[in-house]
């Protein structure tokens, strides 16, 4: 039970910090979910997003993680549930793609998942702060 109190509990110490937290995380996730997410449904050139794969997955495995990890985590990153764990794949999708995918790109190209990455660090290291459903299944629990 202790344990998942510390996974859920998250004050950032002023109701200011914790609504600029909220806004943050909002913003964040709808832009995974617009730019990223909206691709697994889209068919350009009458072909679904191709996924890469550098750790050789089997491919539905790969397919379904970025899938999760750019259209369900967004959500509940905005919700603030289970959001230190929410925030795991993701953040997994997107330092592979810094130091993996795009490790020979520009600095222009590997700037997005890089950014990515560290903002999903914050997530996991502050959680979701106050404003979450995270906090409210703490109170309840």
């Amino acid at each position: 039970m202790e344990i998942i109190k510390q996974l859920l509990y998250s004050d950032l110490g002023s109701s200011f910090n914790n609504a600029a937290f909220l806004v943050f995380r909002i913003l964040l996730a709808i832009e995974l979910f617009r730019v990223h997410g909206l691709k697994k449904f889209r068919i350009e050139n009458g072909q679904k997003e191709q996924v890469p794969n550098p750790l050789h997955l089997p491919e539905k495995l790969n397919g379904l993680v970025a899938t999760f990890s750019d259209t369900v985590v967004p959500f509940l990153i905005i919700l603030g549930i289970g959001t230190r764990l929410a925030v795991l794949p993701t953040i997994g999708v997107t330092a592979i793609g810094y130091f993996v995918v795009h490790r020979k790109d520009s600095l222009e190209v590997r700037d997005v998942p890089y950014m990515y990455t560290l903002s999903l660090l914050l997530i996991l290291a502050l959680g979701a702060g106050k404003y979450s459903l995270d906090t409210y299944l703490l109170n309840l629990l």
